[in-house]
């Protein structure tokens, strides 16, 4: 479902991506791990189309996103992709029920839709009470179950998630994993997750291993719809044969 080939990073002098070729397939939970300054942030915004690559392509759902224009592709972000942050980013002024509104009443969704699929969403996360509450009011598991409603409401082809329980304690971090995983199950969710949790790490369909830029190694379950994924060694690439011939490769992060 998402397609990353020969992705080239540069900040300045700075060479952050080499090359990185990575297939996601859908309904597939991968996370990237890897020390500080690998580029799993950078690659994530990538593939999140916040930020651009220097070279190569971005491929989401069959469309090529590096051939869309800035509003073409401010579009297709809103409707294609969620995003899940370390901190959750809830609007203040804002209640739950309205900080999980705003990304489909961007997209153009009816007010009384955008607050039907707010509020079952809320209900799935188990938060319907907590619905007229403003982040202040919340603790800090439930605010990010927020953030991830939000995340969801446009109904996006996969789920990008930046350290999204780094900021959690054990009970809570617990709770949102699961969560990750109820919703691939239930609804057929794709999440790519960068991640320093090593239990988090170890339970998803792939863990990319990230260093200087390249992908160092790729750790996968074998005995799923994913496929088989094996680490490459003299290039520094990876590769994972999926069940529609696929293959992961990728790069230098940060």
């Amino acid at each position: 479902m998402i397609q990353l080939r020969n992705i080239h990073k540069n900040f300045g002098s700075l060479s952050v991506l080499k090359g990185i070729d990575l297939d996601i397939a859908k309904g597939e939970i991968v996370s990237i791990v890897g020390p500080s300054g690998a580029g799993k942030t950078t690659l994530l915004q990538i593939m999140g189309t916040l930020d651009s690559a220097d070279s190569g392509t971005v491929s989401i759902g069959g469309t090529d996103v590096s051939r869309l224009s800035s509003k073409a592709l401010a579009r297709f972000r809103g409707q294609h992709i969620g995003f899940v942050f370390q901190f959750h980013q809830l609007l203040p002024e804002f209640t739950a029920l309205e900080n999980v509104m705003i990304p489909a009443l961007i997209a153009g969704t009816s007010r009384s839709e955008a607050r039907k699929r707010a509020e079952e969403l809320l209900a799935f996360m188990g938060l319907s009470e907590r619905a007229s509450h403003k982040p202040a009011q919340l603790s800090g598991g439930e605010k990010q179950r927020v953030a991830v409603a939000r995340a969801l409401v446009n109904k996006p082809d996969v789920v990008l998630a930046d350290e999204p329980s780094g900021s959690l304690d054990s009970a809570n971090k617990a709770e949102l994993h699961a969560l990750f995983f109820r919703l691939r199950e239930e609804l057929g969710q794709t999440f790519v997750i960068v991640t320093h949790d090593e239990q988090l790490a170890a339970t998803t369909d792939r863990t990319i291993h990230l260093r200087d830029g390249i992908i160092e190694n790729v750790n996968g379950v074998a005995d799923n719809d994913t496929g088989t994924a094996t680490a490459g060694t003299d290039t520094g690439t990876a590769t994972a044969d999926t069940d529609n011939g696929t293959t992961i490769e990728t790069d230098p992060v940060i």
